[in-house]
């Protein structure tokens, strides 16, 4: 088992910028890739970025050069580290664990925490 507790969220103004960070708890051993989605109002859940165990990173089209993800495996912490926000950034944004476990794949996730981009 794998707990995930997000923090960092807020209310922003466009342009401005805000880093989320996510702490694991528990089996943080068997985690390999970490991730960060978010879900807007009225809108399903989706990826925006994810990291191996190894630091290897993908982002989504809509957040490619403007957010960084990380991780410190030694401290068991993810972050985000979103630049250049826009309103359509504005979502519950969620940190995402999975493990492998006896050909098994599990996912974790976090409570979220609220991101608002707003003048």
């Amino acid at each position: 088992q794998v707990q995930l507790v997000e923090s960092g969220g807020g209310l922003v103004q466009p342009g401005e910028s805000l880093r989320l960070s996510c702490v694991a708890s528990g089996s943080t051993a068997s985690i390999n890739d970490m991730g960060w989605y978010r879900q807007a109002p009225g809108k399903q859940r989706e990826w925006v970025a994810i990291i191996s165990r190894g630091g290897g990173a993908n982002y989504a089209a809509s957040v490619k050069g403007r957010f960084t993800i990380s991780r410190d495996n030694a401290k068991n912490t993810l972050s985000l580290q979103m630049s250049s926000l826009k309103s359509g950034d504005t979502a519950v944004y969620y940190c995402n664990a999975q493990t492998y476990v006896k050909a098994t794949t599990y996912n974790y996730w976090g409570q979220g925490t609220q991101v608002t981009v707003s003048s």
